[in-house]
């Protein structure tokens, strides 16, 4: 009996929304048909979107600075450089907006029978939910670093992997493994085993591979404020010149490995593997991540970048200083 409550009520919340945004009707003419007051109308379309019956989608639009982009490639060398004006320094609205110009980006760079890469992070995510294509294209989509852990799922290798393969209609593989081992003989051993390296040996033949950009800063790194890596294995990377990572691979402001011990225990693809992948595309910005674009740019972990007005005029500015 509650089940069928459920479906029925939820069956009556699609009609109201449908009456309101579908048909144009107003919240009296609603609430008329439906035989309840107006104020209920506007409780069941509150209702509707809390629950998933609604979803409101905003596409801003975009405008590109084509000046900051020739600046990019011709300072990085890069294949490619999409800079969006924004006036946002960080936060919610720079990652949506940075998601948005991502997933353009990616769609200029996908064809079937290609193969994908996925890192983690959350400008991947973003540009993840913003992906869409009006119809199927087969390719393989692949995991390129292990998993974080259920400390945010959403922003995990695997989800990421799952949600676009679906939009895709593509084939996933997955690297069913943690991202950080306690030492490097149990990331070798891990690496070792079938099943992960089948996946690392589709990742090796990536086309395309959609990066975020990591920061050693404890106020903005992901890896750290998450807990996935202690402030002491932070300082370490700190002490040994690491500004930021792609996938795991940590550099200093010269773009040069500044792992120690680090990488070795990491289950992620290796540098040669990653710099051999013929478009990199990197998703990036905020200002508090300067410094590890820079890395990441002169590491050439990055050949192609998503980045922010705001971002991308103190990265030059950074550059021409160090």
């Amino acid at each position: 009996m509650e089940k069928r409550y459920i479906q029925d009520r939820a069956s009556l919340l699609a009609d109201v929304a449908e009456m309101y945004y579908l048909e144009q009707k107003n919240q009296a003419e609603i609430a008329k048909a439906v035989g309840v007051t107006r104020s209920m109308i506007s409780r069941m379309l509150t209702e509707a979107r809390e629950n998933g019956i609604v979803e409101i989608r905003i596409q801003r639009p975009l405008q590109s600075d084509p000046e900051l982009e020739a600046a990019l490639k011709e300072h990085f060398g890069l294949k490619d450089a999409f800079v969006v004006v924004t006036n946002h320094r960080s936060g919610e609205r720079l990652k949506r907006t940075l998601g948005s110009a991502g997933a353009q980006a990616l769609k200029r760079y996908l064809a079937p029978q290609k193969t994908l890469g996925l890192a983690w992070g959350t400008s991947i995510s973003t540009t993840v939910d913003a992906f869409e294509t009006s119809e199927p294209m087969p390719m393989k989509v692949v995991q390129l670093v292990g998993a974080m852990g259920a400390h945010n799922m959403e922003y995990d290798g695997h989800d990421l992997v799952a949600r676009i393969t679906e939009k895709l209609g593509g084939e996933a593989f997955y690297l069913n493994a943690p991202y950080l081992c306690q030492n490097a003989e149990m990331a070798k051993s891990l690496l070792e085993t079938k099943s992960i390296r089948e996946t690392i040996n589709v990742g090796k033949k990536t086309d395309v591979a959609l990066l975020g950009v990591g920061t050693t800063a404890p106020e903005y790194s992901s890896f750290y404020l998450a807990g996935y890596v202690t402030r002491r294995e932070l300082d370490d990377l700190r002490k040994a010149g690491g500004v930021g990572d792609v996938c795991g691979l940590h550099f200093d402001i010269n773009g040069q490995p500044a792992c120690n011990d680090f990488c070795e225990r990491l289950v992620s693809i290796r540098r040669p593997d990653l710099l051999s992948i013929p478009v990199r595309l990197g998703v990036a910005g905020g200002e508090g991540k300067a410094e590890a674009i820079l890395g990441a740019l002169r590491s050439k972990y990055i050949n192609v970048l998503v980045i922010d007005s705001v971002t991308t005029r103190k990265l030059i500015d950074l550059a021409k200083s160090k």
